[in-house]
């Protein structure tokens, strides 16, 4: 069982001087798996996604859950269908405080026959998808924009190159799901950039 503490408790518990957000993440209820064919397991995917910044980063930088979807500086939903949307995150006001509303698409279906076939035959190909979005979502709210590097998570495919290829480069890394947390999806580069950035802190 995962502990949540109330906002007021997460400065305290957070390392002296880290950059922290906390986070919620919508639960894959019975309603929300209709509107967006999310899974019961996506949360985790979410999560790790988090988890992969924060080792990127080392001790300068913490995400932490909270239970409060109204106190959460990140808030994480499943995004009702939307074709050719992968993901998208806006910031938002929250108690007169910035944070970002993220919502990622976990349908498949919606990205064209090609990623939509491989979702079907190959479920952690669909994982694949729907963590790197994650990934690459959560790293806009780190204030990292778009390149055109094809190595990158924060890669557009608004620059082109092979859709499928991009995810299924990373599906070949694993031998099971669990693979997900020790193959965070960033580059080296991106590794480098946060590491320097989140020095010291």
């Amino acid at each position: 069982m995962k502990w949540l503490l109330p906002v007021s408790m997460l400065w305290a518990t957070a390392m002296a001087g880290a950059e922290t957000y906390s986070y919620w993440i919508q639960p894959c209820s019975p309603d929300a798996a209709a509107h967006s064919a999310c899974d019961p397991g996506d949360a985790e995917l979410a999560r790790w996604a988090l988890d992969a910044w924060q080792r990127a980063a080392g001790s300068g930088l913490r995400f932490v859950p909270t239970a409060s979807q109204l106190e959460a500086r990140i808030r994480i939903y499943w995004l009702d269908k939307r074709p050719q949307l992968y993901g998208d995150t806006r910031p938002v006001y929250l108690n007169g405080k910035l944070g970002w509303d993220i919502e990622v698409q976990p349908d498949l279906s919606q990205f064209g026959p090609e990623i939509a076939a491989a979702g079907e035959t190959d479920k952690l190909f669909r994982d694949t998808v729907v963590y790197l979005t994650c990934l690459h979502e959560a790293g806009h709210v780190l204030s990292l924009p778009h390149t055109a590097e094809f190595g990158d998570i924060m890669y557009s495919f608004q620059y082109g190159g092979d859709v499928l290829e991009y995810f299924s480069r990373y599906r070949r890394k694993l031998e099971a799901r669990s693979g997900i947390r020790t193959h965070s999806g960033l580059s080296e580069d991106e590794r480098t950039r946060m590491a320097r950035r989140y020095a010291g802190r």
